[in-house]
């Protein structure tokens, strides 16, 4: 199994429109994906802490192998990433996981 975190970082000033996010790109990862071995995605907002928390968005993509992963961004990353631009200003970090312990 791969755990894919997908980081929006909380920068001061920028966009992220939740709505759009959870009812037009979430389900687009998900379709164009879920051939890829996804299995389920997700969603974390931050809560407010002292000064804010340093990510207002975590995205968690449960893939069944880093095979499926890679050959899902091949086939559809760019149109995922691109749609990225309709809800956010801000550049995710993303990052492949193992679960380990």
């Amino acid at each position: 199994m791969i755990l894919v975190s997908v980081l929006y970082p909380n920068t001061p000033g920028s966009r992220f429109d939740h709505d759009y996010y959870v009812r037009t790109h979430i389900p687009l990862v998900r379709e164009r994906f879920g051939p890829f071995g996804l299995e389920d995605v997700q969603i974390l907002k931050g809560v407010g802490t002292d000064g804010g928390p340093p990510f207002q968005v975590i995205a968690l993509l449960r893939f069944q192998s880093l095979d499926g992963l890679q050959k899902a961004l091949a086939a559809h990353g760019d149109e995922v990433v691109g749609d990225v631009a309709n809800f956010t200003d801000v550049q995710p970090q993303i990052q492949p996981n193992e679960p380990f312990g």
